[in-house]
């Protein structure tokens, strides 16, 4: 019934090992291994497995990576399928529930569960549609001007506690109905790194619902590379600008109104003038 698919890249196997051993449900079909790396030991490694599926790979991308995977799964029959970053980790119980939500909301295409770090704290993986100084010019303003920004673009304001229609999940855990792909397409693969996750999601998000859950919980240790690296981050610029050469830099109507649309929802005039 779910297939998932991991893109590597030089993976720790420690880091790999302890994300397969997330995925025991017995829902779990077929877990395919994109390595952009080509490396063979995560090749042999991933031999241990009966139900893993090794794909060697050129350094492709992220969402390019995925697709490969994707190819074969829109062949399969199956109805879900999880897109999901090596350094998550959870309990093999939240498939289980998830595909239950999924089965009950035939609306649905995609969920994202409630996310922390690894000391538990909360990280807002689920967020409006961004704007070019959410994504692109923060990095070069002051921070207690961009953590005022991040109050309102990553929802922080919102206690988490119940379910929303967010059209823009991150990409370390996306659980999508499979059939949804058929009508919206796979991951634009222009984009090499980052915004792939931004794209897919909204174009879910026009044609079904596009939810956070948040009665289920995953830890995802979350490395934030681009800011640690300027090669991450020459990529990170790189590709947000071809993401608003697609959708828009200043104007962009369906950003505009999603995202005002959310923010009513949330309540978020009420918060602002308590």
């Amino acid at each position: 019934m779910i297939t998932v698919s991991i893109v590597t890249y030089k993976t720790n196997l420690e880091e790999l090992s302890q994300c397969l051993q997330s995925l025991t449900s017995p829902l779990i079909s077929r877990i395919y291994i994109v390595d952009n790396s080509n490396q063979q030991y995560i090749s042999d490694f991933c031999n241990q497995y009966t139900n893993v599926e090794y794909i060697s790979s050129k350094n492709v991308g992220y969402g390019a990576g995925h697709n490969q995977a994707l190819r074969q799964v829109l062949k399969s029959g199956e109805k879900y399928h999880l897109v999901l970053n090596s350094d998550v980790y959870f309990k093999p119980s939240v498939l289980d529930f998830l595909a239950k939500y999924m089965n009950a909301h035939p609306d649905v295409a995609q969920i994202q569960p409630n996310v922390v770090y690894p000391n538990g704290e909360q990280q807002y993986t689920c967020r409006l549609l961004p704007t070019p100084a959410n994504l692109i010019f923060r990095r070069f303003l002051p921070k207690g001007i961009v953590e005022k920004m991040n109050i309102r673009y990553q929802l922080k304001f919102n206690d988490h506690k119940r379910e929303m229609n967010v059209p823009y999940h991150q990409g370390s855990f996306m659980f999508f109905r499979i059939e949804c792909f058929k009508k919206v397409g796979l991951f634009d693969e222009r984009f090499f790194m980052y915004p792939e996750d931004i794209d897919i999601t909204r174009r879910m998000h026009k044609q079904y619902r596009t939810m956070f859950v948040p009665d289920v919980t995953i830890v995802h240790a979350h490395r934030a590379a681009s800011y640690k690296s300027k090669k991450m981050l020459k990529i990170h610029i790189i590709n947000m600008i071809k993401y608003f050469n697609k959708w828009g830099w200043i104007i962009d109507k369906e950003r505009s109104a999603w995202n005002r649309r959310l923010l009513t929802e949330l309540g978020y005039k009420n918060i602002l003038s308590r």
